[in-house]
């Protein structure tokens, strides 16, 4: 499960994946109801979009609900009732980032671990989007986080508490960004995605975590 995660700023974010953010600002870390840019698909080509980190944005679930939507598994995408319609609809999503936050539980335990790329290069985790209609009649917009297994993995299975699964998020190649951002069937795009092999990852342990701020729900809205 990743429930944080480093965003870049909009100037590499720009650069590394041509698309305009020049409206846009967001925090540098993110958690549960965020905001971050996402990049999705349009007629126009690629574009970025705020949006808040979970599917279903907590206010949106019923009081007290201890549900979270910030990762998809793979597996059941298109089986969950919180994704499936958006699973199939296409609404798929990239989400940049400079690394994420996992724990590790080698010490005994548990310390803050990130992990990005060995060369400090951006990258793209899988994600699927979904539009909401507000009170007001505003429109924000949600994402989840595409998640696989990671048992084998000689470097991510060192994350996450003991025993438990070790999970990862699924990553997409910068050669295969268009494909996965295009209208191709959810069955066939599945094999874009992959658990990057150890020897293009860094990892270990990082500065203690940063308090989310507070709500900034208006920003989501266009």
């Amino acid at each position: 499960m990743c429930i944080n995660f480093l965003t870049p700023d909009p100037r590499r974010l720009a650069e590394h994946f041509d698309v305009d953010t020049e409206t846009f600002d967001w925090p540098a870390e993110v958690w549960q109801d965020g905001l971050a840019p996402i990049i999705v698909g349009s007629r126009g080509g690629a574009r970025v979009i705020l949006a808040s980190f979970g599917l279903i944005p907590r206010r949106h679930l019923p009081a007290k609900s201890a549900w979270t939507t910030m990762n998809a598994r793979s597996e059941t995408l298109d089986a969950r009732p919180a994704y499936r319609a958006h699973w199939l609809a296409g609404r798929r999503c990239l989400v940049p980032m400079q690394g994420f936050y996992e724990p590790c539980y080698e010490s005994g335990k548990a310390v803050r671990w990130r992990v990005g790329r060995a060369d400090g290069a951006l990258f793209a985790a899988a994600g699927v989007w979904r539009p909401w209609k507000e009170d007001n009649g505003a429109v924000s917009h949600a994402f989840t986080l595409i998640t696989v297994n990671a048992d084998h993995h000689p470097l991510l299975n060192r994350l996450h508490r003991p025993g438990d699964e070790k999970r990862s998020l699924a990553i997409i190649g910068d050669a295969d960004r268009g494909a996965w951002l295009g209208d191709g069937p959810p069955a066939e795009v599945k094999r874009l995605w992959f658990l990057p092999p150890a020897d293009q990852l860094v990892t270990g342990p990082a500065p203690a975590r940063v308090e989310p701020p507070g709500p900034r729900q208006g920003d989501l809205f266009d």
